[in-house]
């Protein structure tokens, strides 16, 4: 008898044993990025302004422990506007922690592909926070590869593997 009511006990108990975090390889279906999220992401879109170019742009994030893993991904009018975009993106995030005056370097390659990437501290909401990003453009289309937190919470190794998944 008493091994029946053990059972369900320890069934629950391992149940309730999940991974914090749980990656998941994620396909976009409005653009061609493929990445792997730590929990099951979810998506909107909205129009942003990024220093006077109007686009819709598609976020996908999945959260974990207060952190935000995160894509954004537009398409600008051209290619010229798709890199012009990065910096813009980047620093609308900057302000948004109060880490303004931080910026990083561009960078394009003979196949007219530009990445930049950031490590900076702010704040929101009075607590210290931590952004760590890439940003891509590709021809029209640009992205935002983000991860955003706690500053003393962010895995140093979950971050890596969040990033250096991001394909295109």
């Amino acid at each position: 008898m008493k091994i029946r009511l053990l059972s369900p006990v320890l069934f629950l108990l391992l149940a309730a044993c999940s991974p914090k975090y749980n990656w998941r390889d994620y396909a976009s279906p409005d653009a061609p990025y493929k990445i792997t999220f730590p929990a099951k992401p979810a998506s909107f879109t909205r129009s942003v302004d990024l220093d006077g170019l109007q686009v819709s742009m598609t976020m996908t994030a999945a959260e974990v422990d207060g952190a935000t893993f995160a894509v954004g991904s537009a398409e600008a009018p051209d290619e010229a506007r798709a890199r012009a975009a990065l910096p813009a993106m980047m620093q609308a995030l900057l302000r948004n922690i109060g880490a303004g005056g931080t910026q990083g370097k561009f960078q394009t390659d003979a196949n007219g592909k530009a990445t930049g990437d950031v490590d900076a501290t702010g704040s929101s909401n009075g607590v210290p926070v931590r952004l760590v990003g890439h940003f891509e453009a590709r021809g029209k289309r640009f992205y935002q590869v983000i991860v955003l937190g706690k500053a003393n919470a962010l895995p140093p190794e979950q971050v890596e593997q969040f990033l250096t998944s991001f394909s295109l």
